[in-house]
């Protein structure tokens, strides 16, 4: 437990260093002591009376054999649905954890509907599953939808419910002003994650996760509401 915990700790500072070569001597010196403990533990405990500890033995087992390119890697021990994400930014390239879809009106920001995703989906495929739970939650039908260029692709778009992707030219002047106001979507998921922990999942499982998103978006409404009432006069002990 020592020296792997040091192993893990010197391995961080050579790779923030620069220092790959010696970052990967001590990632080797982790993965062998992974491998000594491992293999230990199933020499000498009964792996079929005991189905935790049987897990925590397949998770260390799958540990030791992905490589770089190996698919559906495991990224967290103690939250193995974790994925890795493609950002495409140059100040984050990656993030961790699972796509989350979020559903406003367009004229006055009011959260719909917000939906977790496992399984890193195309975002255009989720977008009918949006359009029918914010439907559900609105308790009205929507018309027309605006989204950005990661949901193009007329497949899978709903049948009943015009979409309207970011760059599309030629609209009338009420069309054009609210695919225009399409990017006001971004603040709110700012606020989302920076102020309703949707940034932060502290929930177990991938339940957890639709369970954390629909939580973040119930509190941007409350939040948004409690505002308009303190406006008006209204008073909160």
């Amino acid at each position: 437990m020592r020296v792997g915990k040091r192993a893990c700790i010197m391995q961080a500072r050579y790779a923030h260093a620069g220092q790959m070569k010696r970052a990967k001597k001590e990632l080797k010196k982790v993965k062998t002591y992974l491998g000594r403990v491992t293999r230990d533990i199933k020499r000498k405990a009964d792996l079929g009376q005991d189905a935790k500890l049987l897990f925590l033995v397949s998770q260390a087992e799958q540990l030791l054999k992905q490589e770089k390119n190996t698919p559906k890697k495991l990224y967290s021990l103690h939250a193995p649905e974790v994925e890795c994400i493609a950002k495409g930014k140059a100040h984050k390239r990656y993030e961790f954890g699972c796509k989350v879809s979020v559903v406003t009106t367009a004229s006055v920001p009011w959260v719909l509907s917000v939906i977790a995703h496992h399984e890193n989906p195309y975002d255009g495929a989720t977008l009918k599953e949006c359009l029918t739970k914010a439907e559900e939650n609105a308790k009205s039908k929507i018309e027309y939808a605006f989204a950005d260029k990661g949901y193009r692709g007329k497949d899978h778009h709903p049948e009943d419910v015009k979409v309207f992707i970011s760059g599309k030219k030629r609209l009338p002047n009420l069309l054009k002003k609210l695919l225009k106001g399409r990017s006001g979507i971004e603040p709110i998921i700012g606020h989302l994650k920076e102020d309703h922990r949707l940034s932060r999942n502290y929930l177990l499982g991938k339940v957890g996760d639709k369970v954390n998103a629909i939580l973040a978006g119930c509190a941007f409404n409350l939040k948004k509401i409690m505002r308009l009432m303190t406006v008006q006069g209204y008073c909160f002990n």
